[in-house]
């Protein structure tokens, strides 16, 4: 059972963060549980996985892929499948936040959780999964939600430095929180469940957010393009059978064979986190520092494994 609510989660992830409309093919060699399939398995499962997904509600659609109409894939609207955006004021987000924090189910905060949904989904071009595993996010997020509506300037560690932030917004992208404010060094991006050591001020109404600043705006750079390392260019070879999906990713024409791509890297964390996706079917040719990087969390996760 586990492996089919995964296999459906998968393909419900795939179909969503497909900006155009994908075919069964693309489905059975991208989304995991369908490939070592023979073709009427594979059929079958996709089949009964549609229909467990529209029973949910999930708007799955299928679309022509040219004028012509000889091609079809299956595409799912995340504005027709999102819950619609209830309107909330920054004051009534913070009362519903702390009263969320208040209330206690077997140790966890499940108010808080639900409470955090609101936040939705988007779509995106990535393969990160879309939904956040809040975790310790939680208590950070109510004090940064606090922060960001009183005005109040914080202090916390991030990637073993510390960061003084006026705090001008909340995000949800691509299954994690970020954290969007002014630094001593301009506006910058922070992945919340990577901060640590958060203290607020206790002076409020200390800056100002700028005149029509939205969150979300900054939120079109890649995850890897906005943070606070030193921004460097990382070149990256991507094999054959997954060119096509990095080249989508990267907003470039999709390759006949292989693809070699340059990207500007402001946070190695989220790049590291992206190649490694593709398995052994990418390589960082250049900086050897970001293949250091690479290299150290692949023997860290052989390590923990044996």
């Amino acid at each position: 059972m586990q492996n089919v609510i995964e296999r459906t989660l998968n393909l419900l992830i795939f179909l969503l963060e497909s900006p155009i409309p994908v075919t069964a093919d693309e489905v059975r060699n991208t989304v995991s549980g369908y490939a070592d399939q023979s073709d009427e398995a594979f059929h079958r499962m996709f089949e009964r996985d549609k229909d467990v997904l529209r029973r949910l509600g999930v708007p799955i659609e299928l679309k022509a892929l040219d004028a012509w109409e000889v091609d079809y894939g299956y595409i799912v609207d995340p504005a027709e499948y999102a819950v619609p955006d209830p309107g909330l004021t920054e004051e009534e987000r913070v009362a519903l936040s702390v009263a969320a924090r208040m209330v206690r189910l077997g140790g966890s905060h499940v108010g808080l959780d639900a409470l955090l949904k609101l936040g939705g989904m988007e779509r995106s071009v990535g393969m990160e999964p879309i939904g956040a595993d809040l975790g310790a996010e939680a208590d950070v997020l109510g004090a940064l939600f606090g922060a960001i509506t009183e005005r109040r300037a914080i202090e916390f560690k991030y990637r073993d430095n510390i960061r003084h932030l006026e705090p001008y917004g909340i995000a949800h992208r691509r299954g994690h929180w970020y954290l969007v404010g002014k630094g001593s060094s301009g506006e910058r991006l922070y992945r919340v469940d990577r901060i640590e050591k958060l203290t607020v001020s206790e002076e409020a109404g200390t800056f100002r957010k700028p005149v029509g600043f939205d969150a979300k705006t900054i939120m079109d750079y890649q995850p890897w393009e906005a943070g606070g390392d030193p921004e460097v260019e990382a070149t990256i070879r991507f094999d054959s059978e997954v060119a096509w999906w990095a080249a989508r990713t990267l907003g470039l024409d999709e390759p006949a064979g292989e693809l070699v791509a340059t990207v500007p890297v402001a946070n190695h964390d989220a790049l590291v986190g992206w190649v490694l996706s593709f398995g052994s079917s990418a390589e960082v040719i250049e900086p050897d520092s970001l293949r250091e990087e690479i290299r150290a969390k692949v023997s860290a996760a052989l390590e923990a494994v044996t």
